[in-house]
């Protein structure tokens, strides 16, 4: 099958005649809807955006190409730093394309699935986005209609990109109601059930059960059956645990109240009490996969009045802990990384997909992957010293890791200045390669000489650049390893198992996402979910693969 076929009939290269521009078809984004999303890049100046394609054939009734329409017209007419940006639209006889910003750090949703909570901190500098962007949406008269965690994209700077407007409306009077029963399930506002008309307020009820599936790790309403979840809805009924702060849960009760009405306006939710908490002006990376780490004499700075705790003590400023051990993230607590059930949890998919006796394809169609699951850390490199030192590896972000012989581990973040040490207990300290306790002499050494011998022998890399909000990070680090005469086995602490293979195939396991990623002889870098491979099959290279990971995570569970 042709890579044409593929794709569906999607051209390689696409052309807009208005502008006289060519693009060229690159990554497969996801699908959604009667839309294909792949990168696209302009020929002329090399420059990437996210190029949405619907297919004419999806287009036959008048209604259908109405909503396009709208959708396109809406879009086109905003302009705001936390909005996808709209850049431009063409067709030919097969699709209609639509140019957007790329955002390429995905979707919130992603972020929610691995760190389910987050801190109160990171939230807030969310909110503050979400806020910003919506806000002018309403001065424009526009209701989204369909704000979730999945429709706000993140950038390079994990700042808020709301998009996908294909459900948006535009108020053309004041008092006006829309009638039309649009939404997804966890997030649609009660009104809109209960066919009553809506206005601005869906979208504040949206924003709540965003909120509070950011504090809590899942959403006010959910269940396991729709009918319930919308009963749920209409009754207003949801609770909101104890852990996180007065200020958060009086914000998160005024947008989800019943009455749209006595819903707060977007600019009067941006004073509110909890948004005067302490915000990072920026945040790191590593926020998408591992908890941060605040300095806890700064955020008491700007911790919400009421909730400022009096017994507070000092500590120096070079003592840093993470967000939850400053008492700020509240519903986020971290649970401590238990390597066993990760396991269990990879076992029992692994079983599953198995079970399922999955077809043998030869070929790989882009519309079975899942981009968006793609793991964002991985070990790319590693060398085994276990001999005499320990095990050292360097991360896809080129991060540098060693786990010494009596299970402690260092490691230095891509800026080859700030390191973290993790103890046998797994606690964490933090310091600079510059400045750290003489105890850890050492190590530090040994460190340097891994980090030396994989930059100059094993892989080449660009320079990096130390970021101010570095001091924020928590990368993951290595939790354990084993090596067979098949190849490696890499765990690390947020969930991801890796499997190198003496073939030079890997393979790439996150519980979290249930997904695996398959790197071939080729070097190809494919995402399935489970689910897919259950119902559509997998390559005969990767089926090896996966009954081989189950064998040997189940030998590790058993001894």
């Amino acid at each position: 099958m042709s890579r044409e076929e593929d794709a569906g009939q999607i051209p390689e290269v696409m052309y807009d005649s208005n502008t006289r521009t060519q693009y060229k078809r690159g990554r497969f984004f996801g699908k959604g809807g009667f839309a294909k999303c792949y990168e696209i890049t302009n020929v002329q100046n090399n420059l990437s955006f996210a190029g949405k394609i619907v297919s004419k054939k999806l287009m036959a009734k008048q209604n259908q190409k109405e909503k396009m329409t709208l959708e396109i017209e809406i879009h086109q007419s905003l302009n705001h730093k936390n909005i996808v940006r709209f850049y431009n639209f063409f067709e030919d006889q097969s699709n209609i394309y639509i140019v957007l910003e790329l955002c390429r750090k995905k979707s919130m949703m992603e972020l929610h699935k691995r760190r389910k909570a987050i801190s109160e901190p990171e939230t807030r500098f969310y909110m503050k986005q979400l806020l910003s962007g919506v806000n002018y949406l309403h001065s424009n008269k526009i209701i989204h209609r369909d704000l979730k965690l999945g429709n706000l994209f993140l950038n390079d700077d994990l700042h808020v990109k709301i998009g996908d407007f294909g459900l948006a409306a535009k108020i053309e009077y004041d008092g006006e109601r829309k009638k039309t029963l649009c939404g997804t399930p966890n997030y649609i506002a009660p009104e809109i059930l209960n066919k009553k008309g809506h206005s601005f307020e869906v979208d504040i009820w949206s924003i709540g059960c965003i909120m509070y599936t950011l504090l809590i790790g899942r959403p006010p309403f959910e269940t396991s059956s729709l009918k319930e979840t919308y009963s749920k809805i209409k009754k207003c009924d949801y609770k909101i645990c104890t852990s996180i702060s007065l200020s958060a849960k009086q914000m998160i009760m005024m947008m989800l109240q019943g009455e749209p009405k006595s819903r707060p306006k977007v600019y009067e939710l941006a004073k509110h009490e909890f948004m005067a908490g302490y915000c990072p002006s920026s945040l790191p990376v590593s926020c998408l996969t591992m908890a941060p780490r605040f300095d806890k004499a700064d955020v008491s700075i700007r911790k919400p009045l009421l909730e400022i705790n009096h017994g507070d003590t000092g500590v120096s400023p070079h003592k840093m802990h993470d967000s939850i051990a400053a008492g700020l993230a509240a519903g986020a607590q971290p649970q401590a990384f238990d390597a066993r059930d990760n396991f269990e949890q990879l076992r029992i998919m692994l079983l599953k997909v198995l079970k399922t006796k999955p077809a043998r394809n030869q070929k790989f169609l882009d519309e079975m992957t899942d981009p968006q699951a793609q793991p964002m850390i991985w070990v790319s490199k590693w060398v085994d010293y276990s001999d005499k030192y320990g095990f050292g590896y360097q991360l896809s972000d080129e991060g540098v890791g060693v786990m010494f012989n009596d299970t402690t581990k260092l490691i230095m973040l891509p800026n080859g200045l700030n390191v973290h040490y993790v103890d046998r207990n797994g606690e964490e300290s933090y310091m600079t390669v510059d400045n750290y306790p003489k105890q850890y002499d050492k190590k530090m050494k040994l460190l340097s000489y891994f980090s030396r011998y994989m930059r100059e022998h094993l892989i080449k890399t660009g320079a990096f650049i130390a970021k101010e909000n570095d001091s924020m990070s928590r990368t993951p680090h290595l939790h354990q390893w084993c090596r067979s005469t098949s190849g490696v086995l890499m765990q690390l602490n947020n969930g991801t198992v890796q499997m190198n293979f003496g073939d030079h195939t890997k393979i790439i396991m996150c519980p979290l996402m249930a997904a695996i990623t398959y790197i071939d002889e080729d070097k190809s870098f494919r995402t399935f979910r489970f689910s897919t491979i259950e119902q559509n099959g997998c390559s005969m290279g990767l089926y090896e693969k996966m009954r081989y990971a189950y064998d040997k995570i189940s030998v590790l569970l058993s001894s």
